[in-house]
């Protein structure tokens, strides 16, 4: 520290000491370092204000953003808590801003959707059971009971057992084309996806309805392709096309036709198409088709459960595709009727 001008100062020097001619002499260097040392009191006060402003803006930028996310979250909270208390109604709110907000809460929906309309369709399917298996039940119980104390010969009473054994079956069947639609419903049978060729599928179907089809006089015709090969269940795609021709030799007049067909369309999906040229259905029936139990008012006369397209439509959507109804003729009477499998074609 040194006086300049006066005024106490800090300094550096730096000494030497020189000897020239026999004579020591002392040389004193000195630097005035107030001005460094000002400057760095200086930074060293901004580098701690701006640390601390920054923390500052951090925290209540923080702040800010929870409560922005707590605003936007909020409404999918309410809604949860709404679908725990049982309203299945609920939807989560879009604001339209089309963030990721938006996109979660459109995905949020569409699975509430899908939940919503799983459940509504055990509440059908339960619904659907007790009406559609009570009359058979109650059938072979009052049968058997009567021939129990009625029957008077062998032939009465082995009659009646018969009778209540088709009826049993009957109700047998039922089950199991349930339990193969829940296991599609719930994906359980994609662990038994393999690479087949379709066309020889198809065509095992087409032969076990040709004598039907031929009993009526119609015509089963098939337009396959020579090979097409794709991935997934080899038998329920069978037993889906095996019902729908099903529906078809049963709803064709004597004397109609009934056309099998297959291809591969333009963006690679695969196109399975039954038609036929019988009554067709109505448009408000066609898109209630494929639900459980569902029969149209022409075809309550006609032996069947109800069950065929439904197994279709969940065998469509197991692979990723989907069951589709229409005219075959539109315009025409009858118009016909056209069912339309929909699968994506990776091979």
């Amino acid at each position: 520290s040194v006086a300049r001008d006066g005024v106490p100062a800090d300094a550096r020097f730096l000494r030497r000491d020189l000897t020239a001619r026999g004579e020591t002499w002392r040389l004193l260097v000195g630097r005035d370092e107030s001005e460094r040392l000002q400057l760095r009191l200086v930074l060293t006060e901004g580098v701690v204000w701006s640390l601390g402003a920054s923390m500052l803006i951090a925290f209540a930028g923080a702040a800010l953003i929870r409560r922005a996310l707590e605003r936007r979250l909020e409404p999918a909270f309410r809604t949860a808590t709404g679908i725990a208390g049982g309203d299945m109604s609920r939807r989560v709110p879009i604001s339209g801003r089309g963030d990721e907000f938006d996109r979660l809460g459109q995905g949020m929906n569409s699975m509430l959707d899908r939940i919503e309309t799983l459940m509504q369709g055990v509440r059908g399917v339960s619904d659907a059971i007790a009406h559609d298996l009570r009359t058979p039940i109650a059938r072979a119980r009052s049968k058997l009971e009567e021939s129990l104390g009625q029957a008077s010969t062998e032939e009465e009473l082995r009659g009646a057992v018969e009778q209540g054994i088709a009826d049993l079956d009957n109700i047998s069947r039922i089950f199991r084309a349930l339990l193969r639609i829940a296991e599609a419903e719930a994906g359980a049978r994609r662990a038994a996806f393999a690479a087949f060729d379709l066309p020889a599928v198809l065509a095992d179907a087409a032969e076990f309805y040709q004598a039907a089809a031929e009993a009526r006089d119609q015509h089963l015709e098939t337009d396959l392709p020579a090979s097409l090969p794709m991935v997934g269940d080899r038998d329920l795609l069978l037993q889906a096309v095996a019902n729908l021709l099903d529906n078809a030799v049963k709803f064709t007049p004597d004397g109609g036709t009934v056309l099998l067909a297959a291809r591969r369309l333009e963006d690679g999906a695969i196109e399975i198409l039954v038609t036929d040229s019988g009554p067709g259905l109505p448009q408000q029936d066609q898109s209630r088709a494929g639900e459980r139990f569902f029969r149209a008012d022409q075809s309550r006369n006609t032996p069947g459960s109800g069950l065929g397209l439904s197994l279709a439509r969940a065998v469509a959507q197991l692979h990723g595709g989907e069951l589709e109804l229409a005219d075959a003729m539109p315009g025409a009477d009858p118009p016909g009727l056209a069912v339309r499998l929909l699968l994506p074609g990776g091979n």
